[in-house]
């Protein structure tokens, strides 16, 4: 097998006494010169609205408003533990936070639908990893932008794009994987029930803990893929390569009693990993200032009439005594 990576590896710092092998599986993967991809019934990825290949990347949308783009497999998944290791590159010409919107890789049981959670649809059930590049939130002073973010969906949870989808937040963190001098990376690694999000975006070529979720079940049979949108704002939103590993370990006893056949996304004791999120927003500073302007405004002009109709009432008693 020439794609077969025959290094052995640590899972984590904190589980030093497991080892796994990874497999490259070429099936799972997009990767330069693209030949997989296209509409063809021997492709095993499709392109999807603005998406469009080129020699050096899979551009999902351009510098332009209103695009949304997407690439997905084809081909069902069926690895038990794997890695997903995606190169990406999100720049354009707005200053920072006047860009938007971001990109998405997915693990989802539907594939090839428009909607508005980065280009994908909303209640989806599966595995999303977010790369938020515009703050829509008002309050943003808990993180800074861009922001990676994991959510599973059940078919039913929604995305609060209006609130960065914090209520469905299991983990993330502020990466700075936009207009970068250095190559980005995400790396999305699956094993024993347990989700890691990993970042290399600063040119040290290391890995950066981003998310660690544990409990995590996800049934097989799903797909893999990336979608982006942009809306008022806008940026070029591309894929340079999406590569699968499979991973392979030895269960524990443990393990292998609790095997069990997954067939909706769940998490154990999700409550654990749910970000807090204030009821009503507030107001912000500017809220204020003019809530407060008109409602002293308005006060005066109740002022006003009363001491006018009290004038007019004052005027017309004094004339009754001539």
């Amino acid at each position: 097998m020439a794609a077969t990576v025959s290094s052995l590896k640590r899972f984590s710092a904190a589980d030093e006494h497991v080892f796994t092998e990874d497999f490259f599986k070429k099936e799972y993967s997009l990767a330069k010169p693209y030949s997989g991809l296209g509409f063809s019934s021997f492709s095993q990825w499709d392109l999807m609205g603005t998406a469009m290949v080129t020699p050096d990347h899979v551009r999902l949308t351009p510098d332009l408003q209103s695009r949304q783009g997407a690439v997905w497999s084809r081909v069902p998944l069926i690895l038990k533990d794997w890695e997903l290791k995606v190169h990406f590159k999100i720049h354009g010409q707005g200053k920072k936070n006047l860009n938007g919107d971001g990109l998405a890789i997915w693990l989802t049981k539907d594939r090839m639908n428009n909607g508005a959670v980065f280009g994908n649809m909303n209640q989806f059930t599966g595995l999303g990893v977010f790369l938020d590049t515009y703050p829509n939130a008002e309050k943003s002073h808990d993180r800074s932008f861009p922001y990676v973010s994991v959510m599973l969906g059940n078919g039913s949870l929604v995305y609060d794009h209006d609130q960065d989808g914090r209520p469905t937040e299991l983990g993330g963190c502020s990466a700075l994987v936009r207009n970068s001098v250095h190559d980005t990376f995400l790396l999305v690694r699956y094993s024993t029930k347990r989700l890691t999000v990993m970042v290399d975006v600063d040119g040290k070529g290391e890995w950066r803990a981003c998310a660690d979720i544990t409990g995590l079940r996800l049934p097989s049979g799903y797909y893999f893929g990336a979608s982006s949108a942009t809306g008022e704002l806008s940026d070029n939103h591309d894929i340079i390569s999406m590569k699968l590993y499979q991973l392979t370990n030895e269960p524990t006893s443990e393990e292998a009693e609790e095997e069990e056949e997954v067939t909706i996304p769940r998490v154990d004791n999700m409550e654990q990993f749910q970000v807090k999120v204030e009821e009503g927003g507030g107001m912000s500073g500017l809220q204020l200032f003019f809530t407060l302007l008109f409602s002293i405004l308005g006060l005066g002009v109740l002022g006003v009439v009363a001491l006018i109709l009290y004038s007019r009432w004052k005027e017309n008693k004094r004339k009754r005594f001539y």
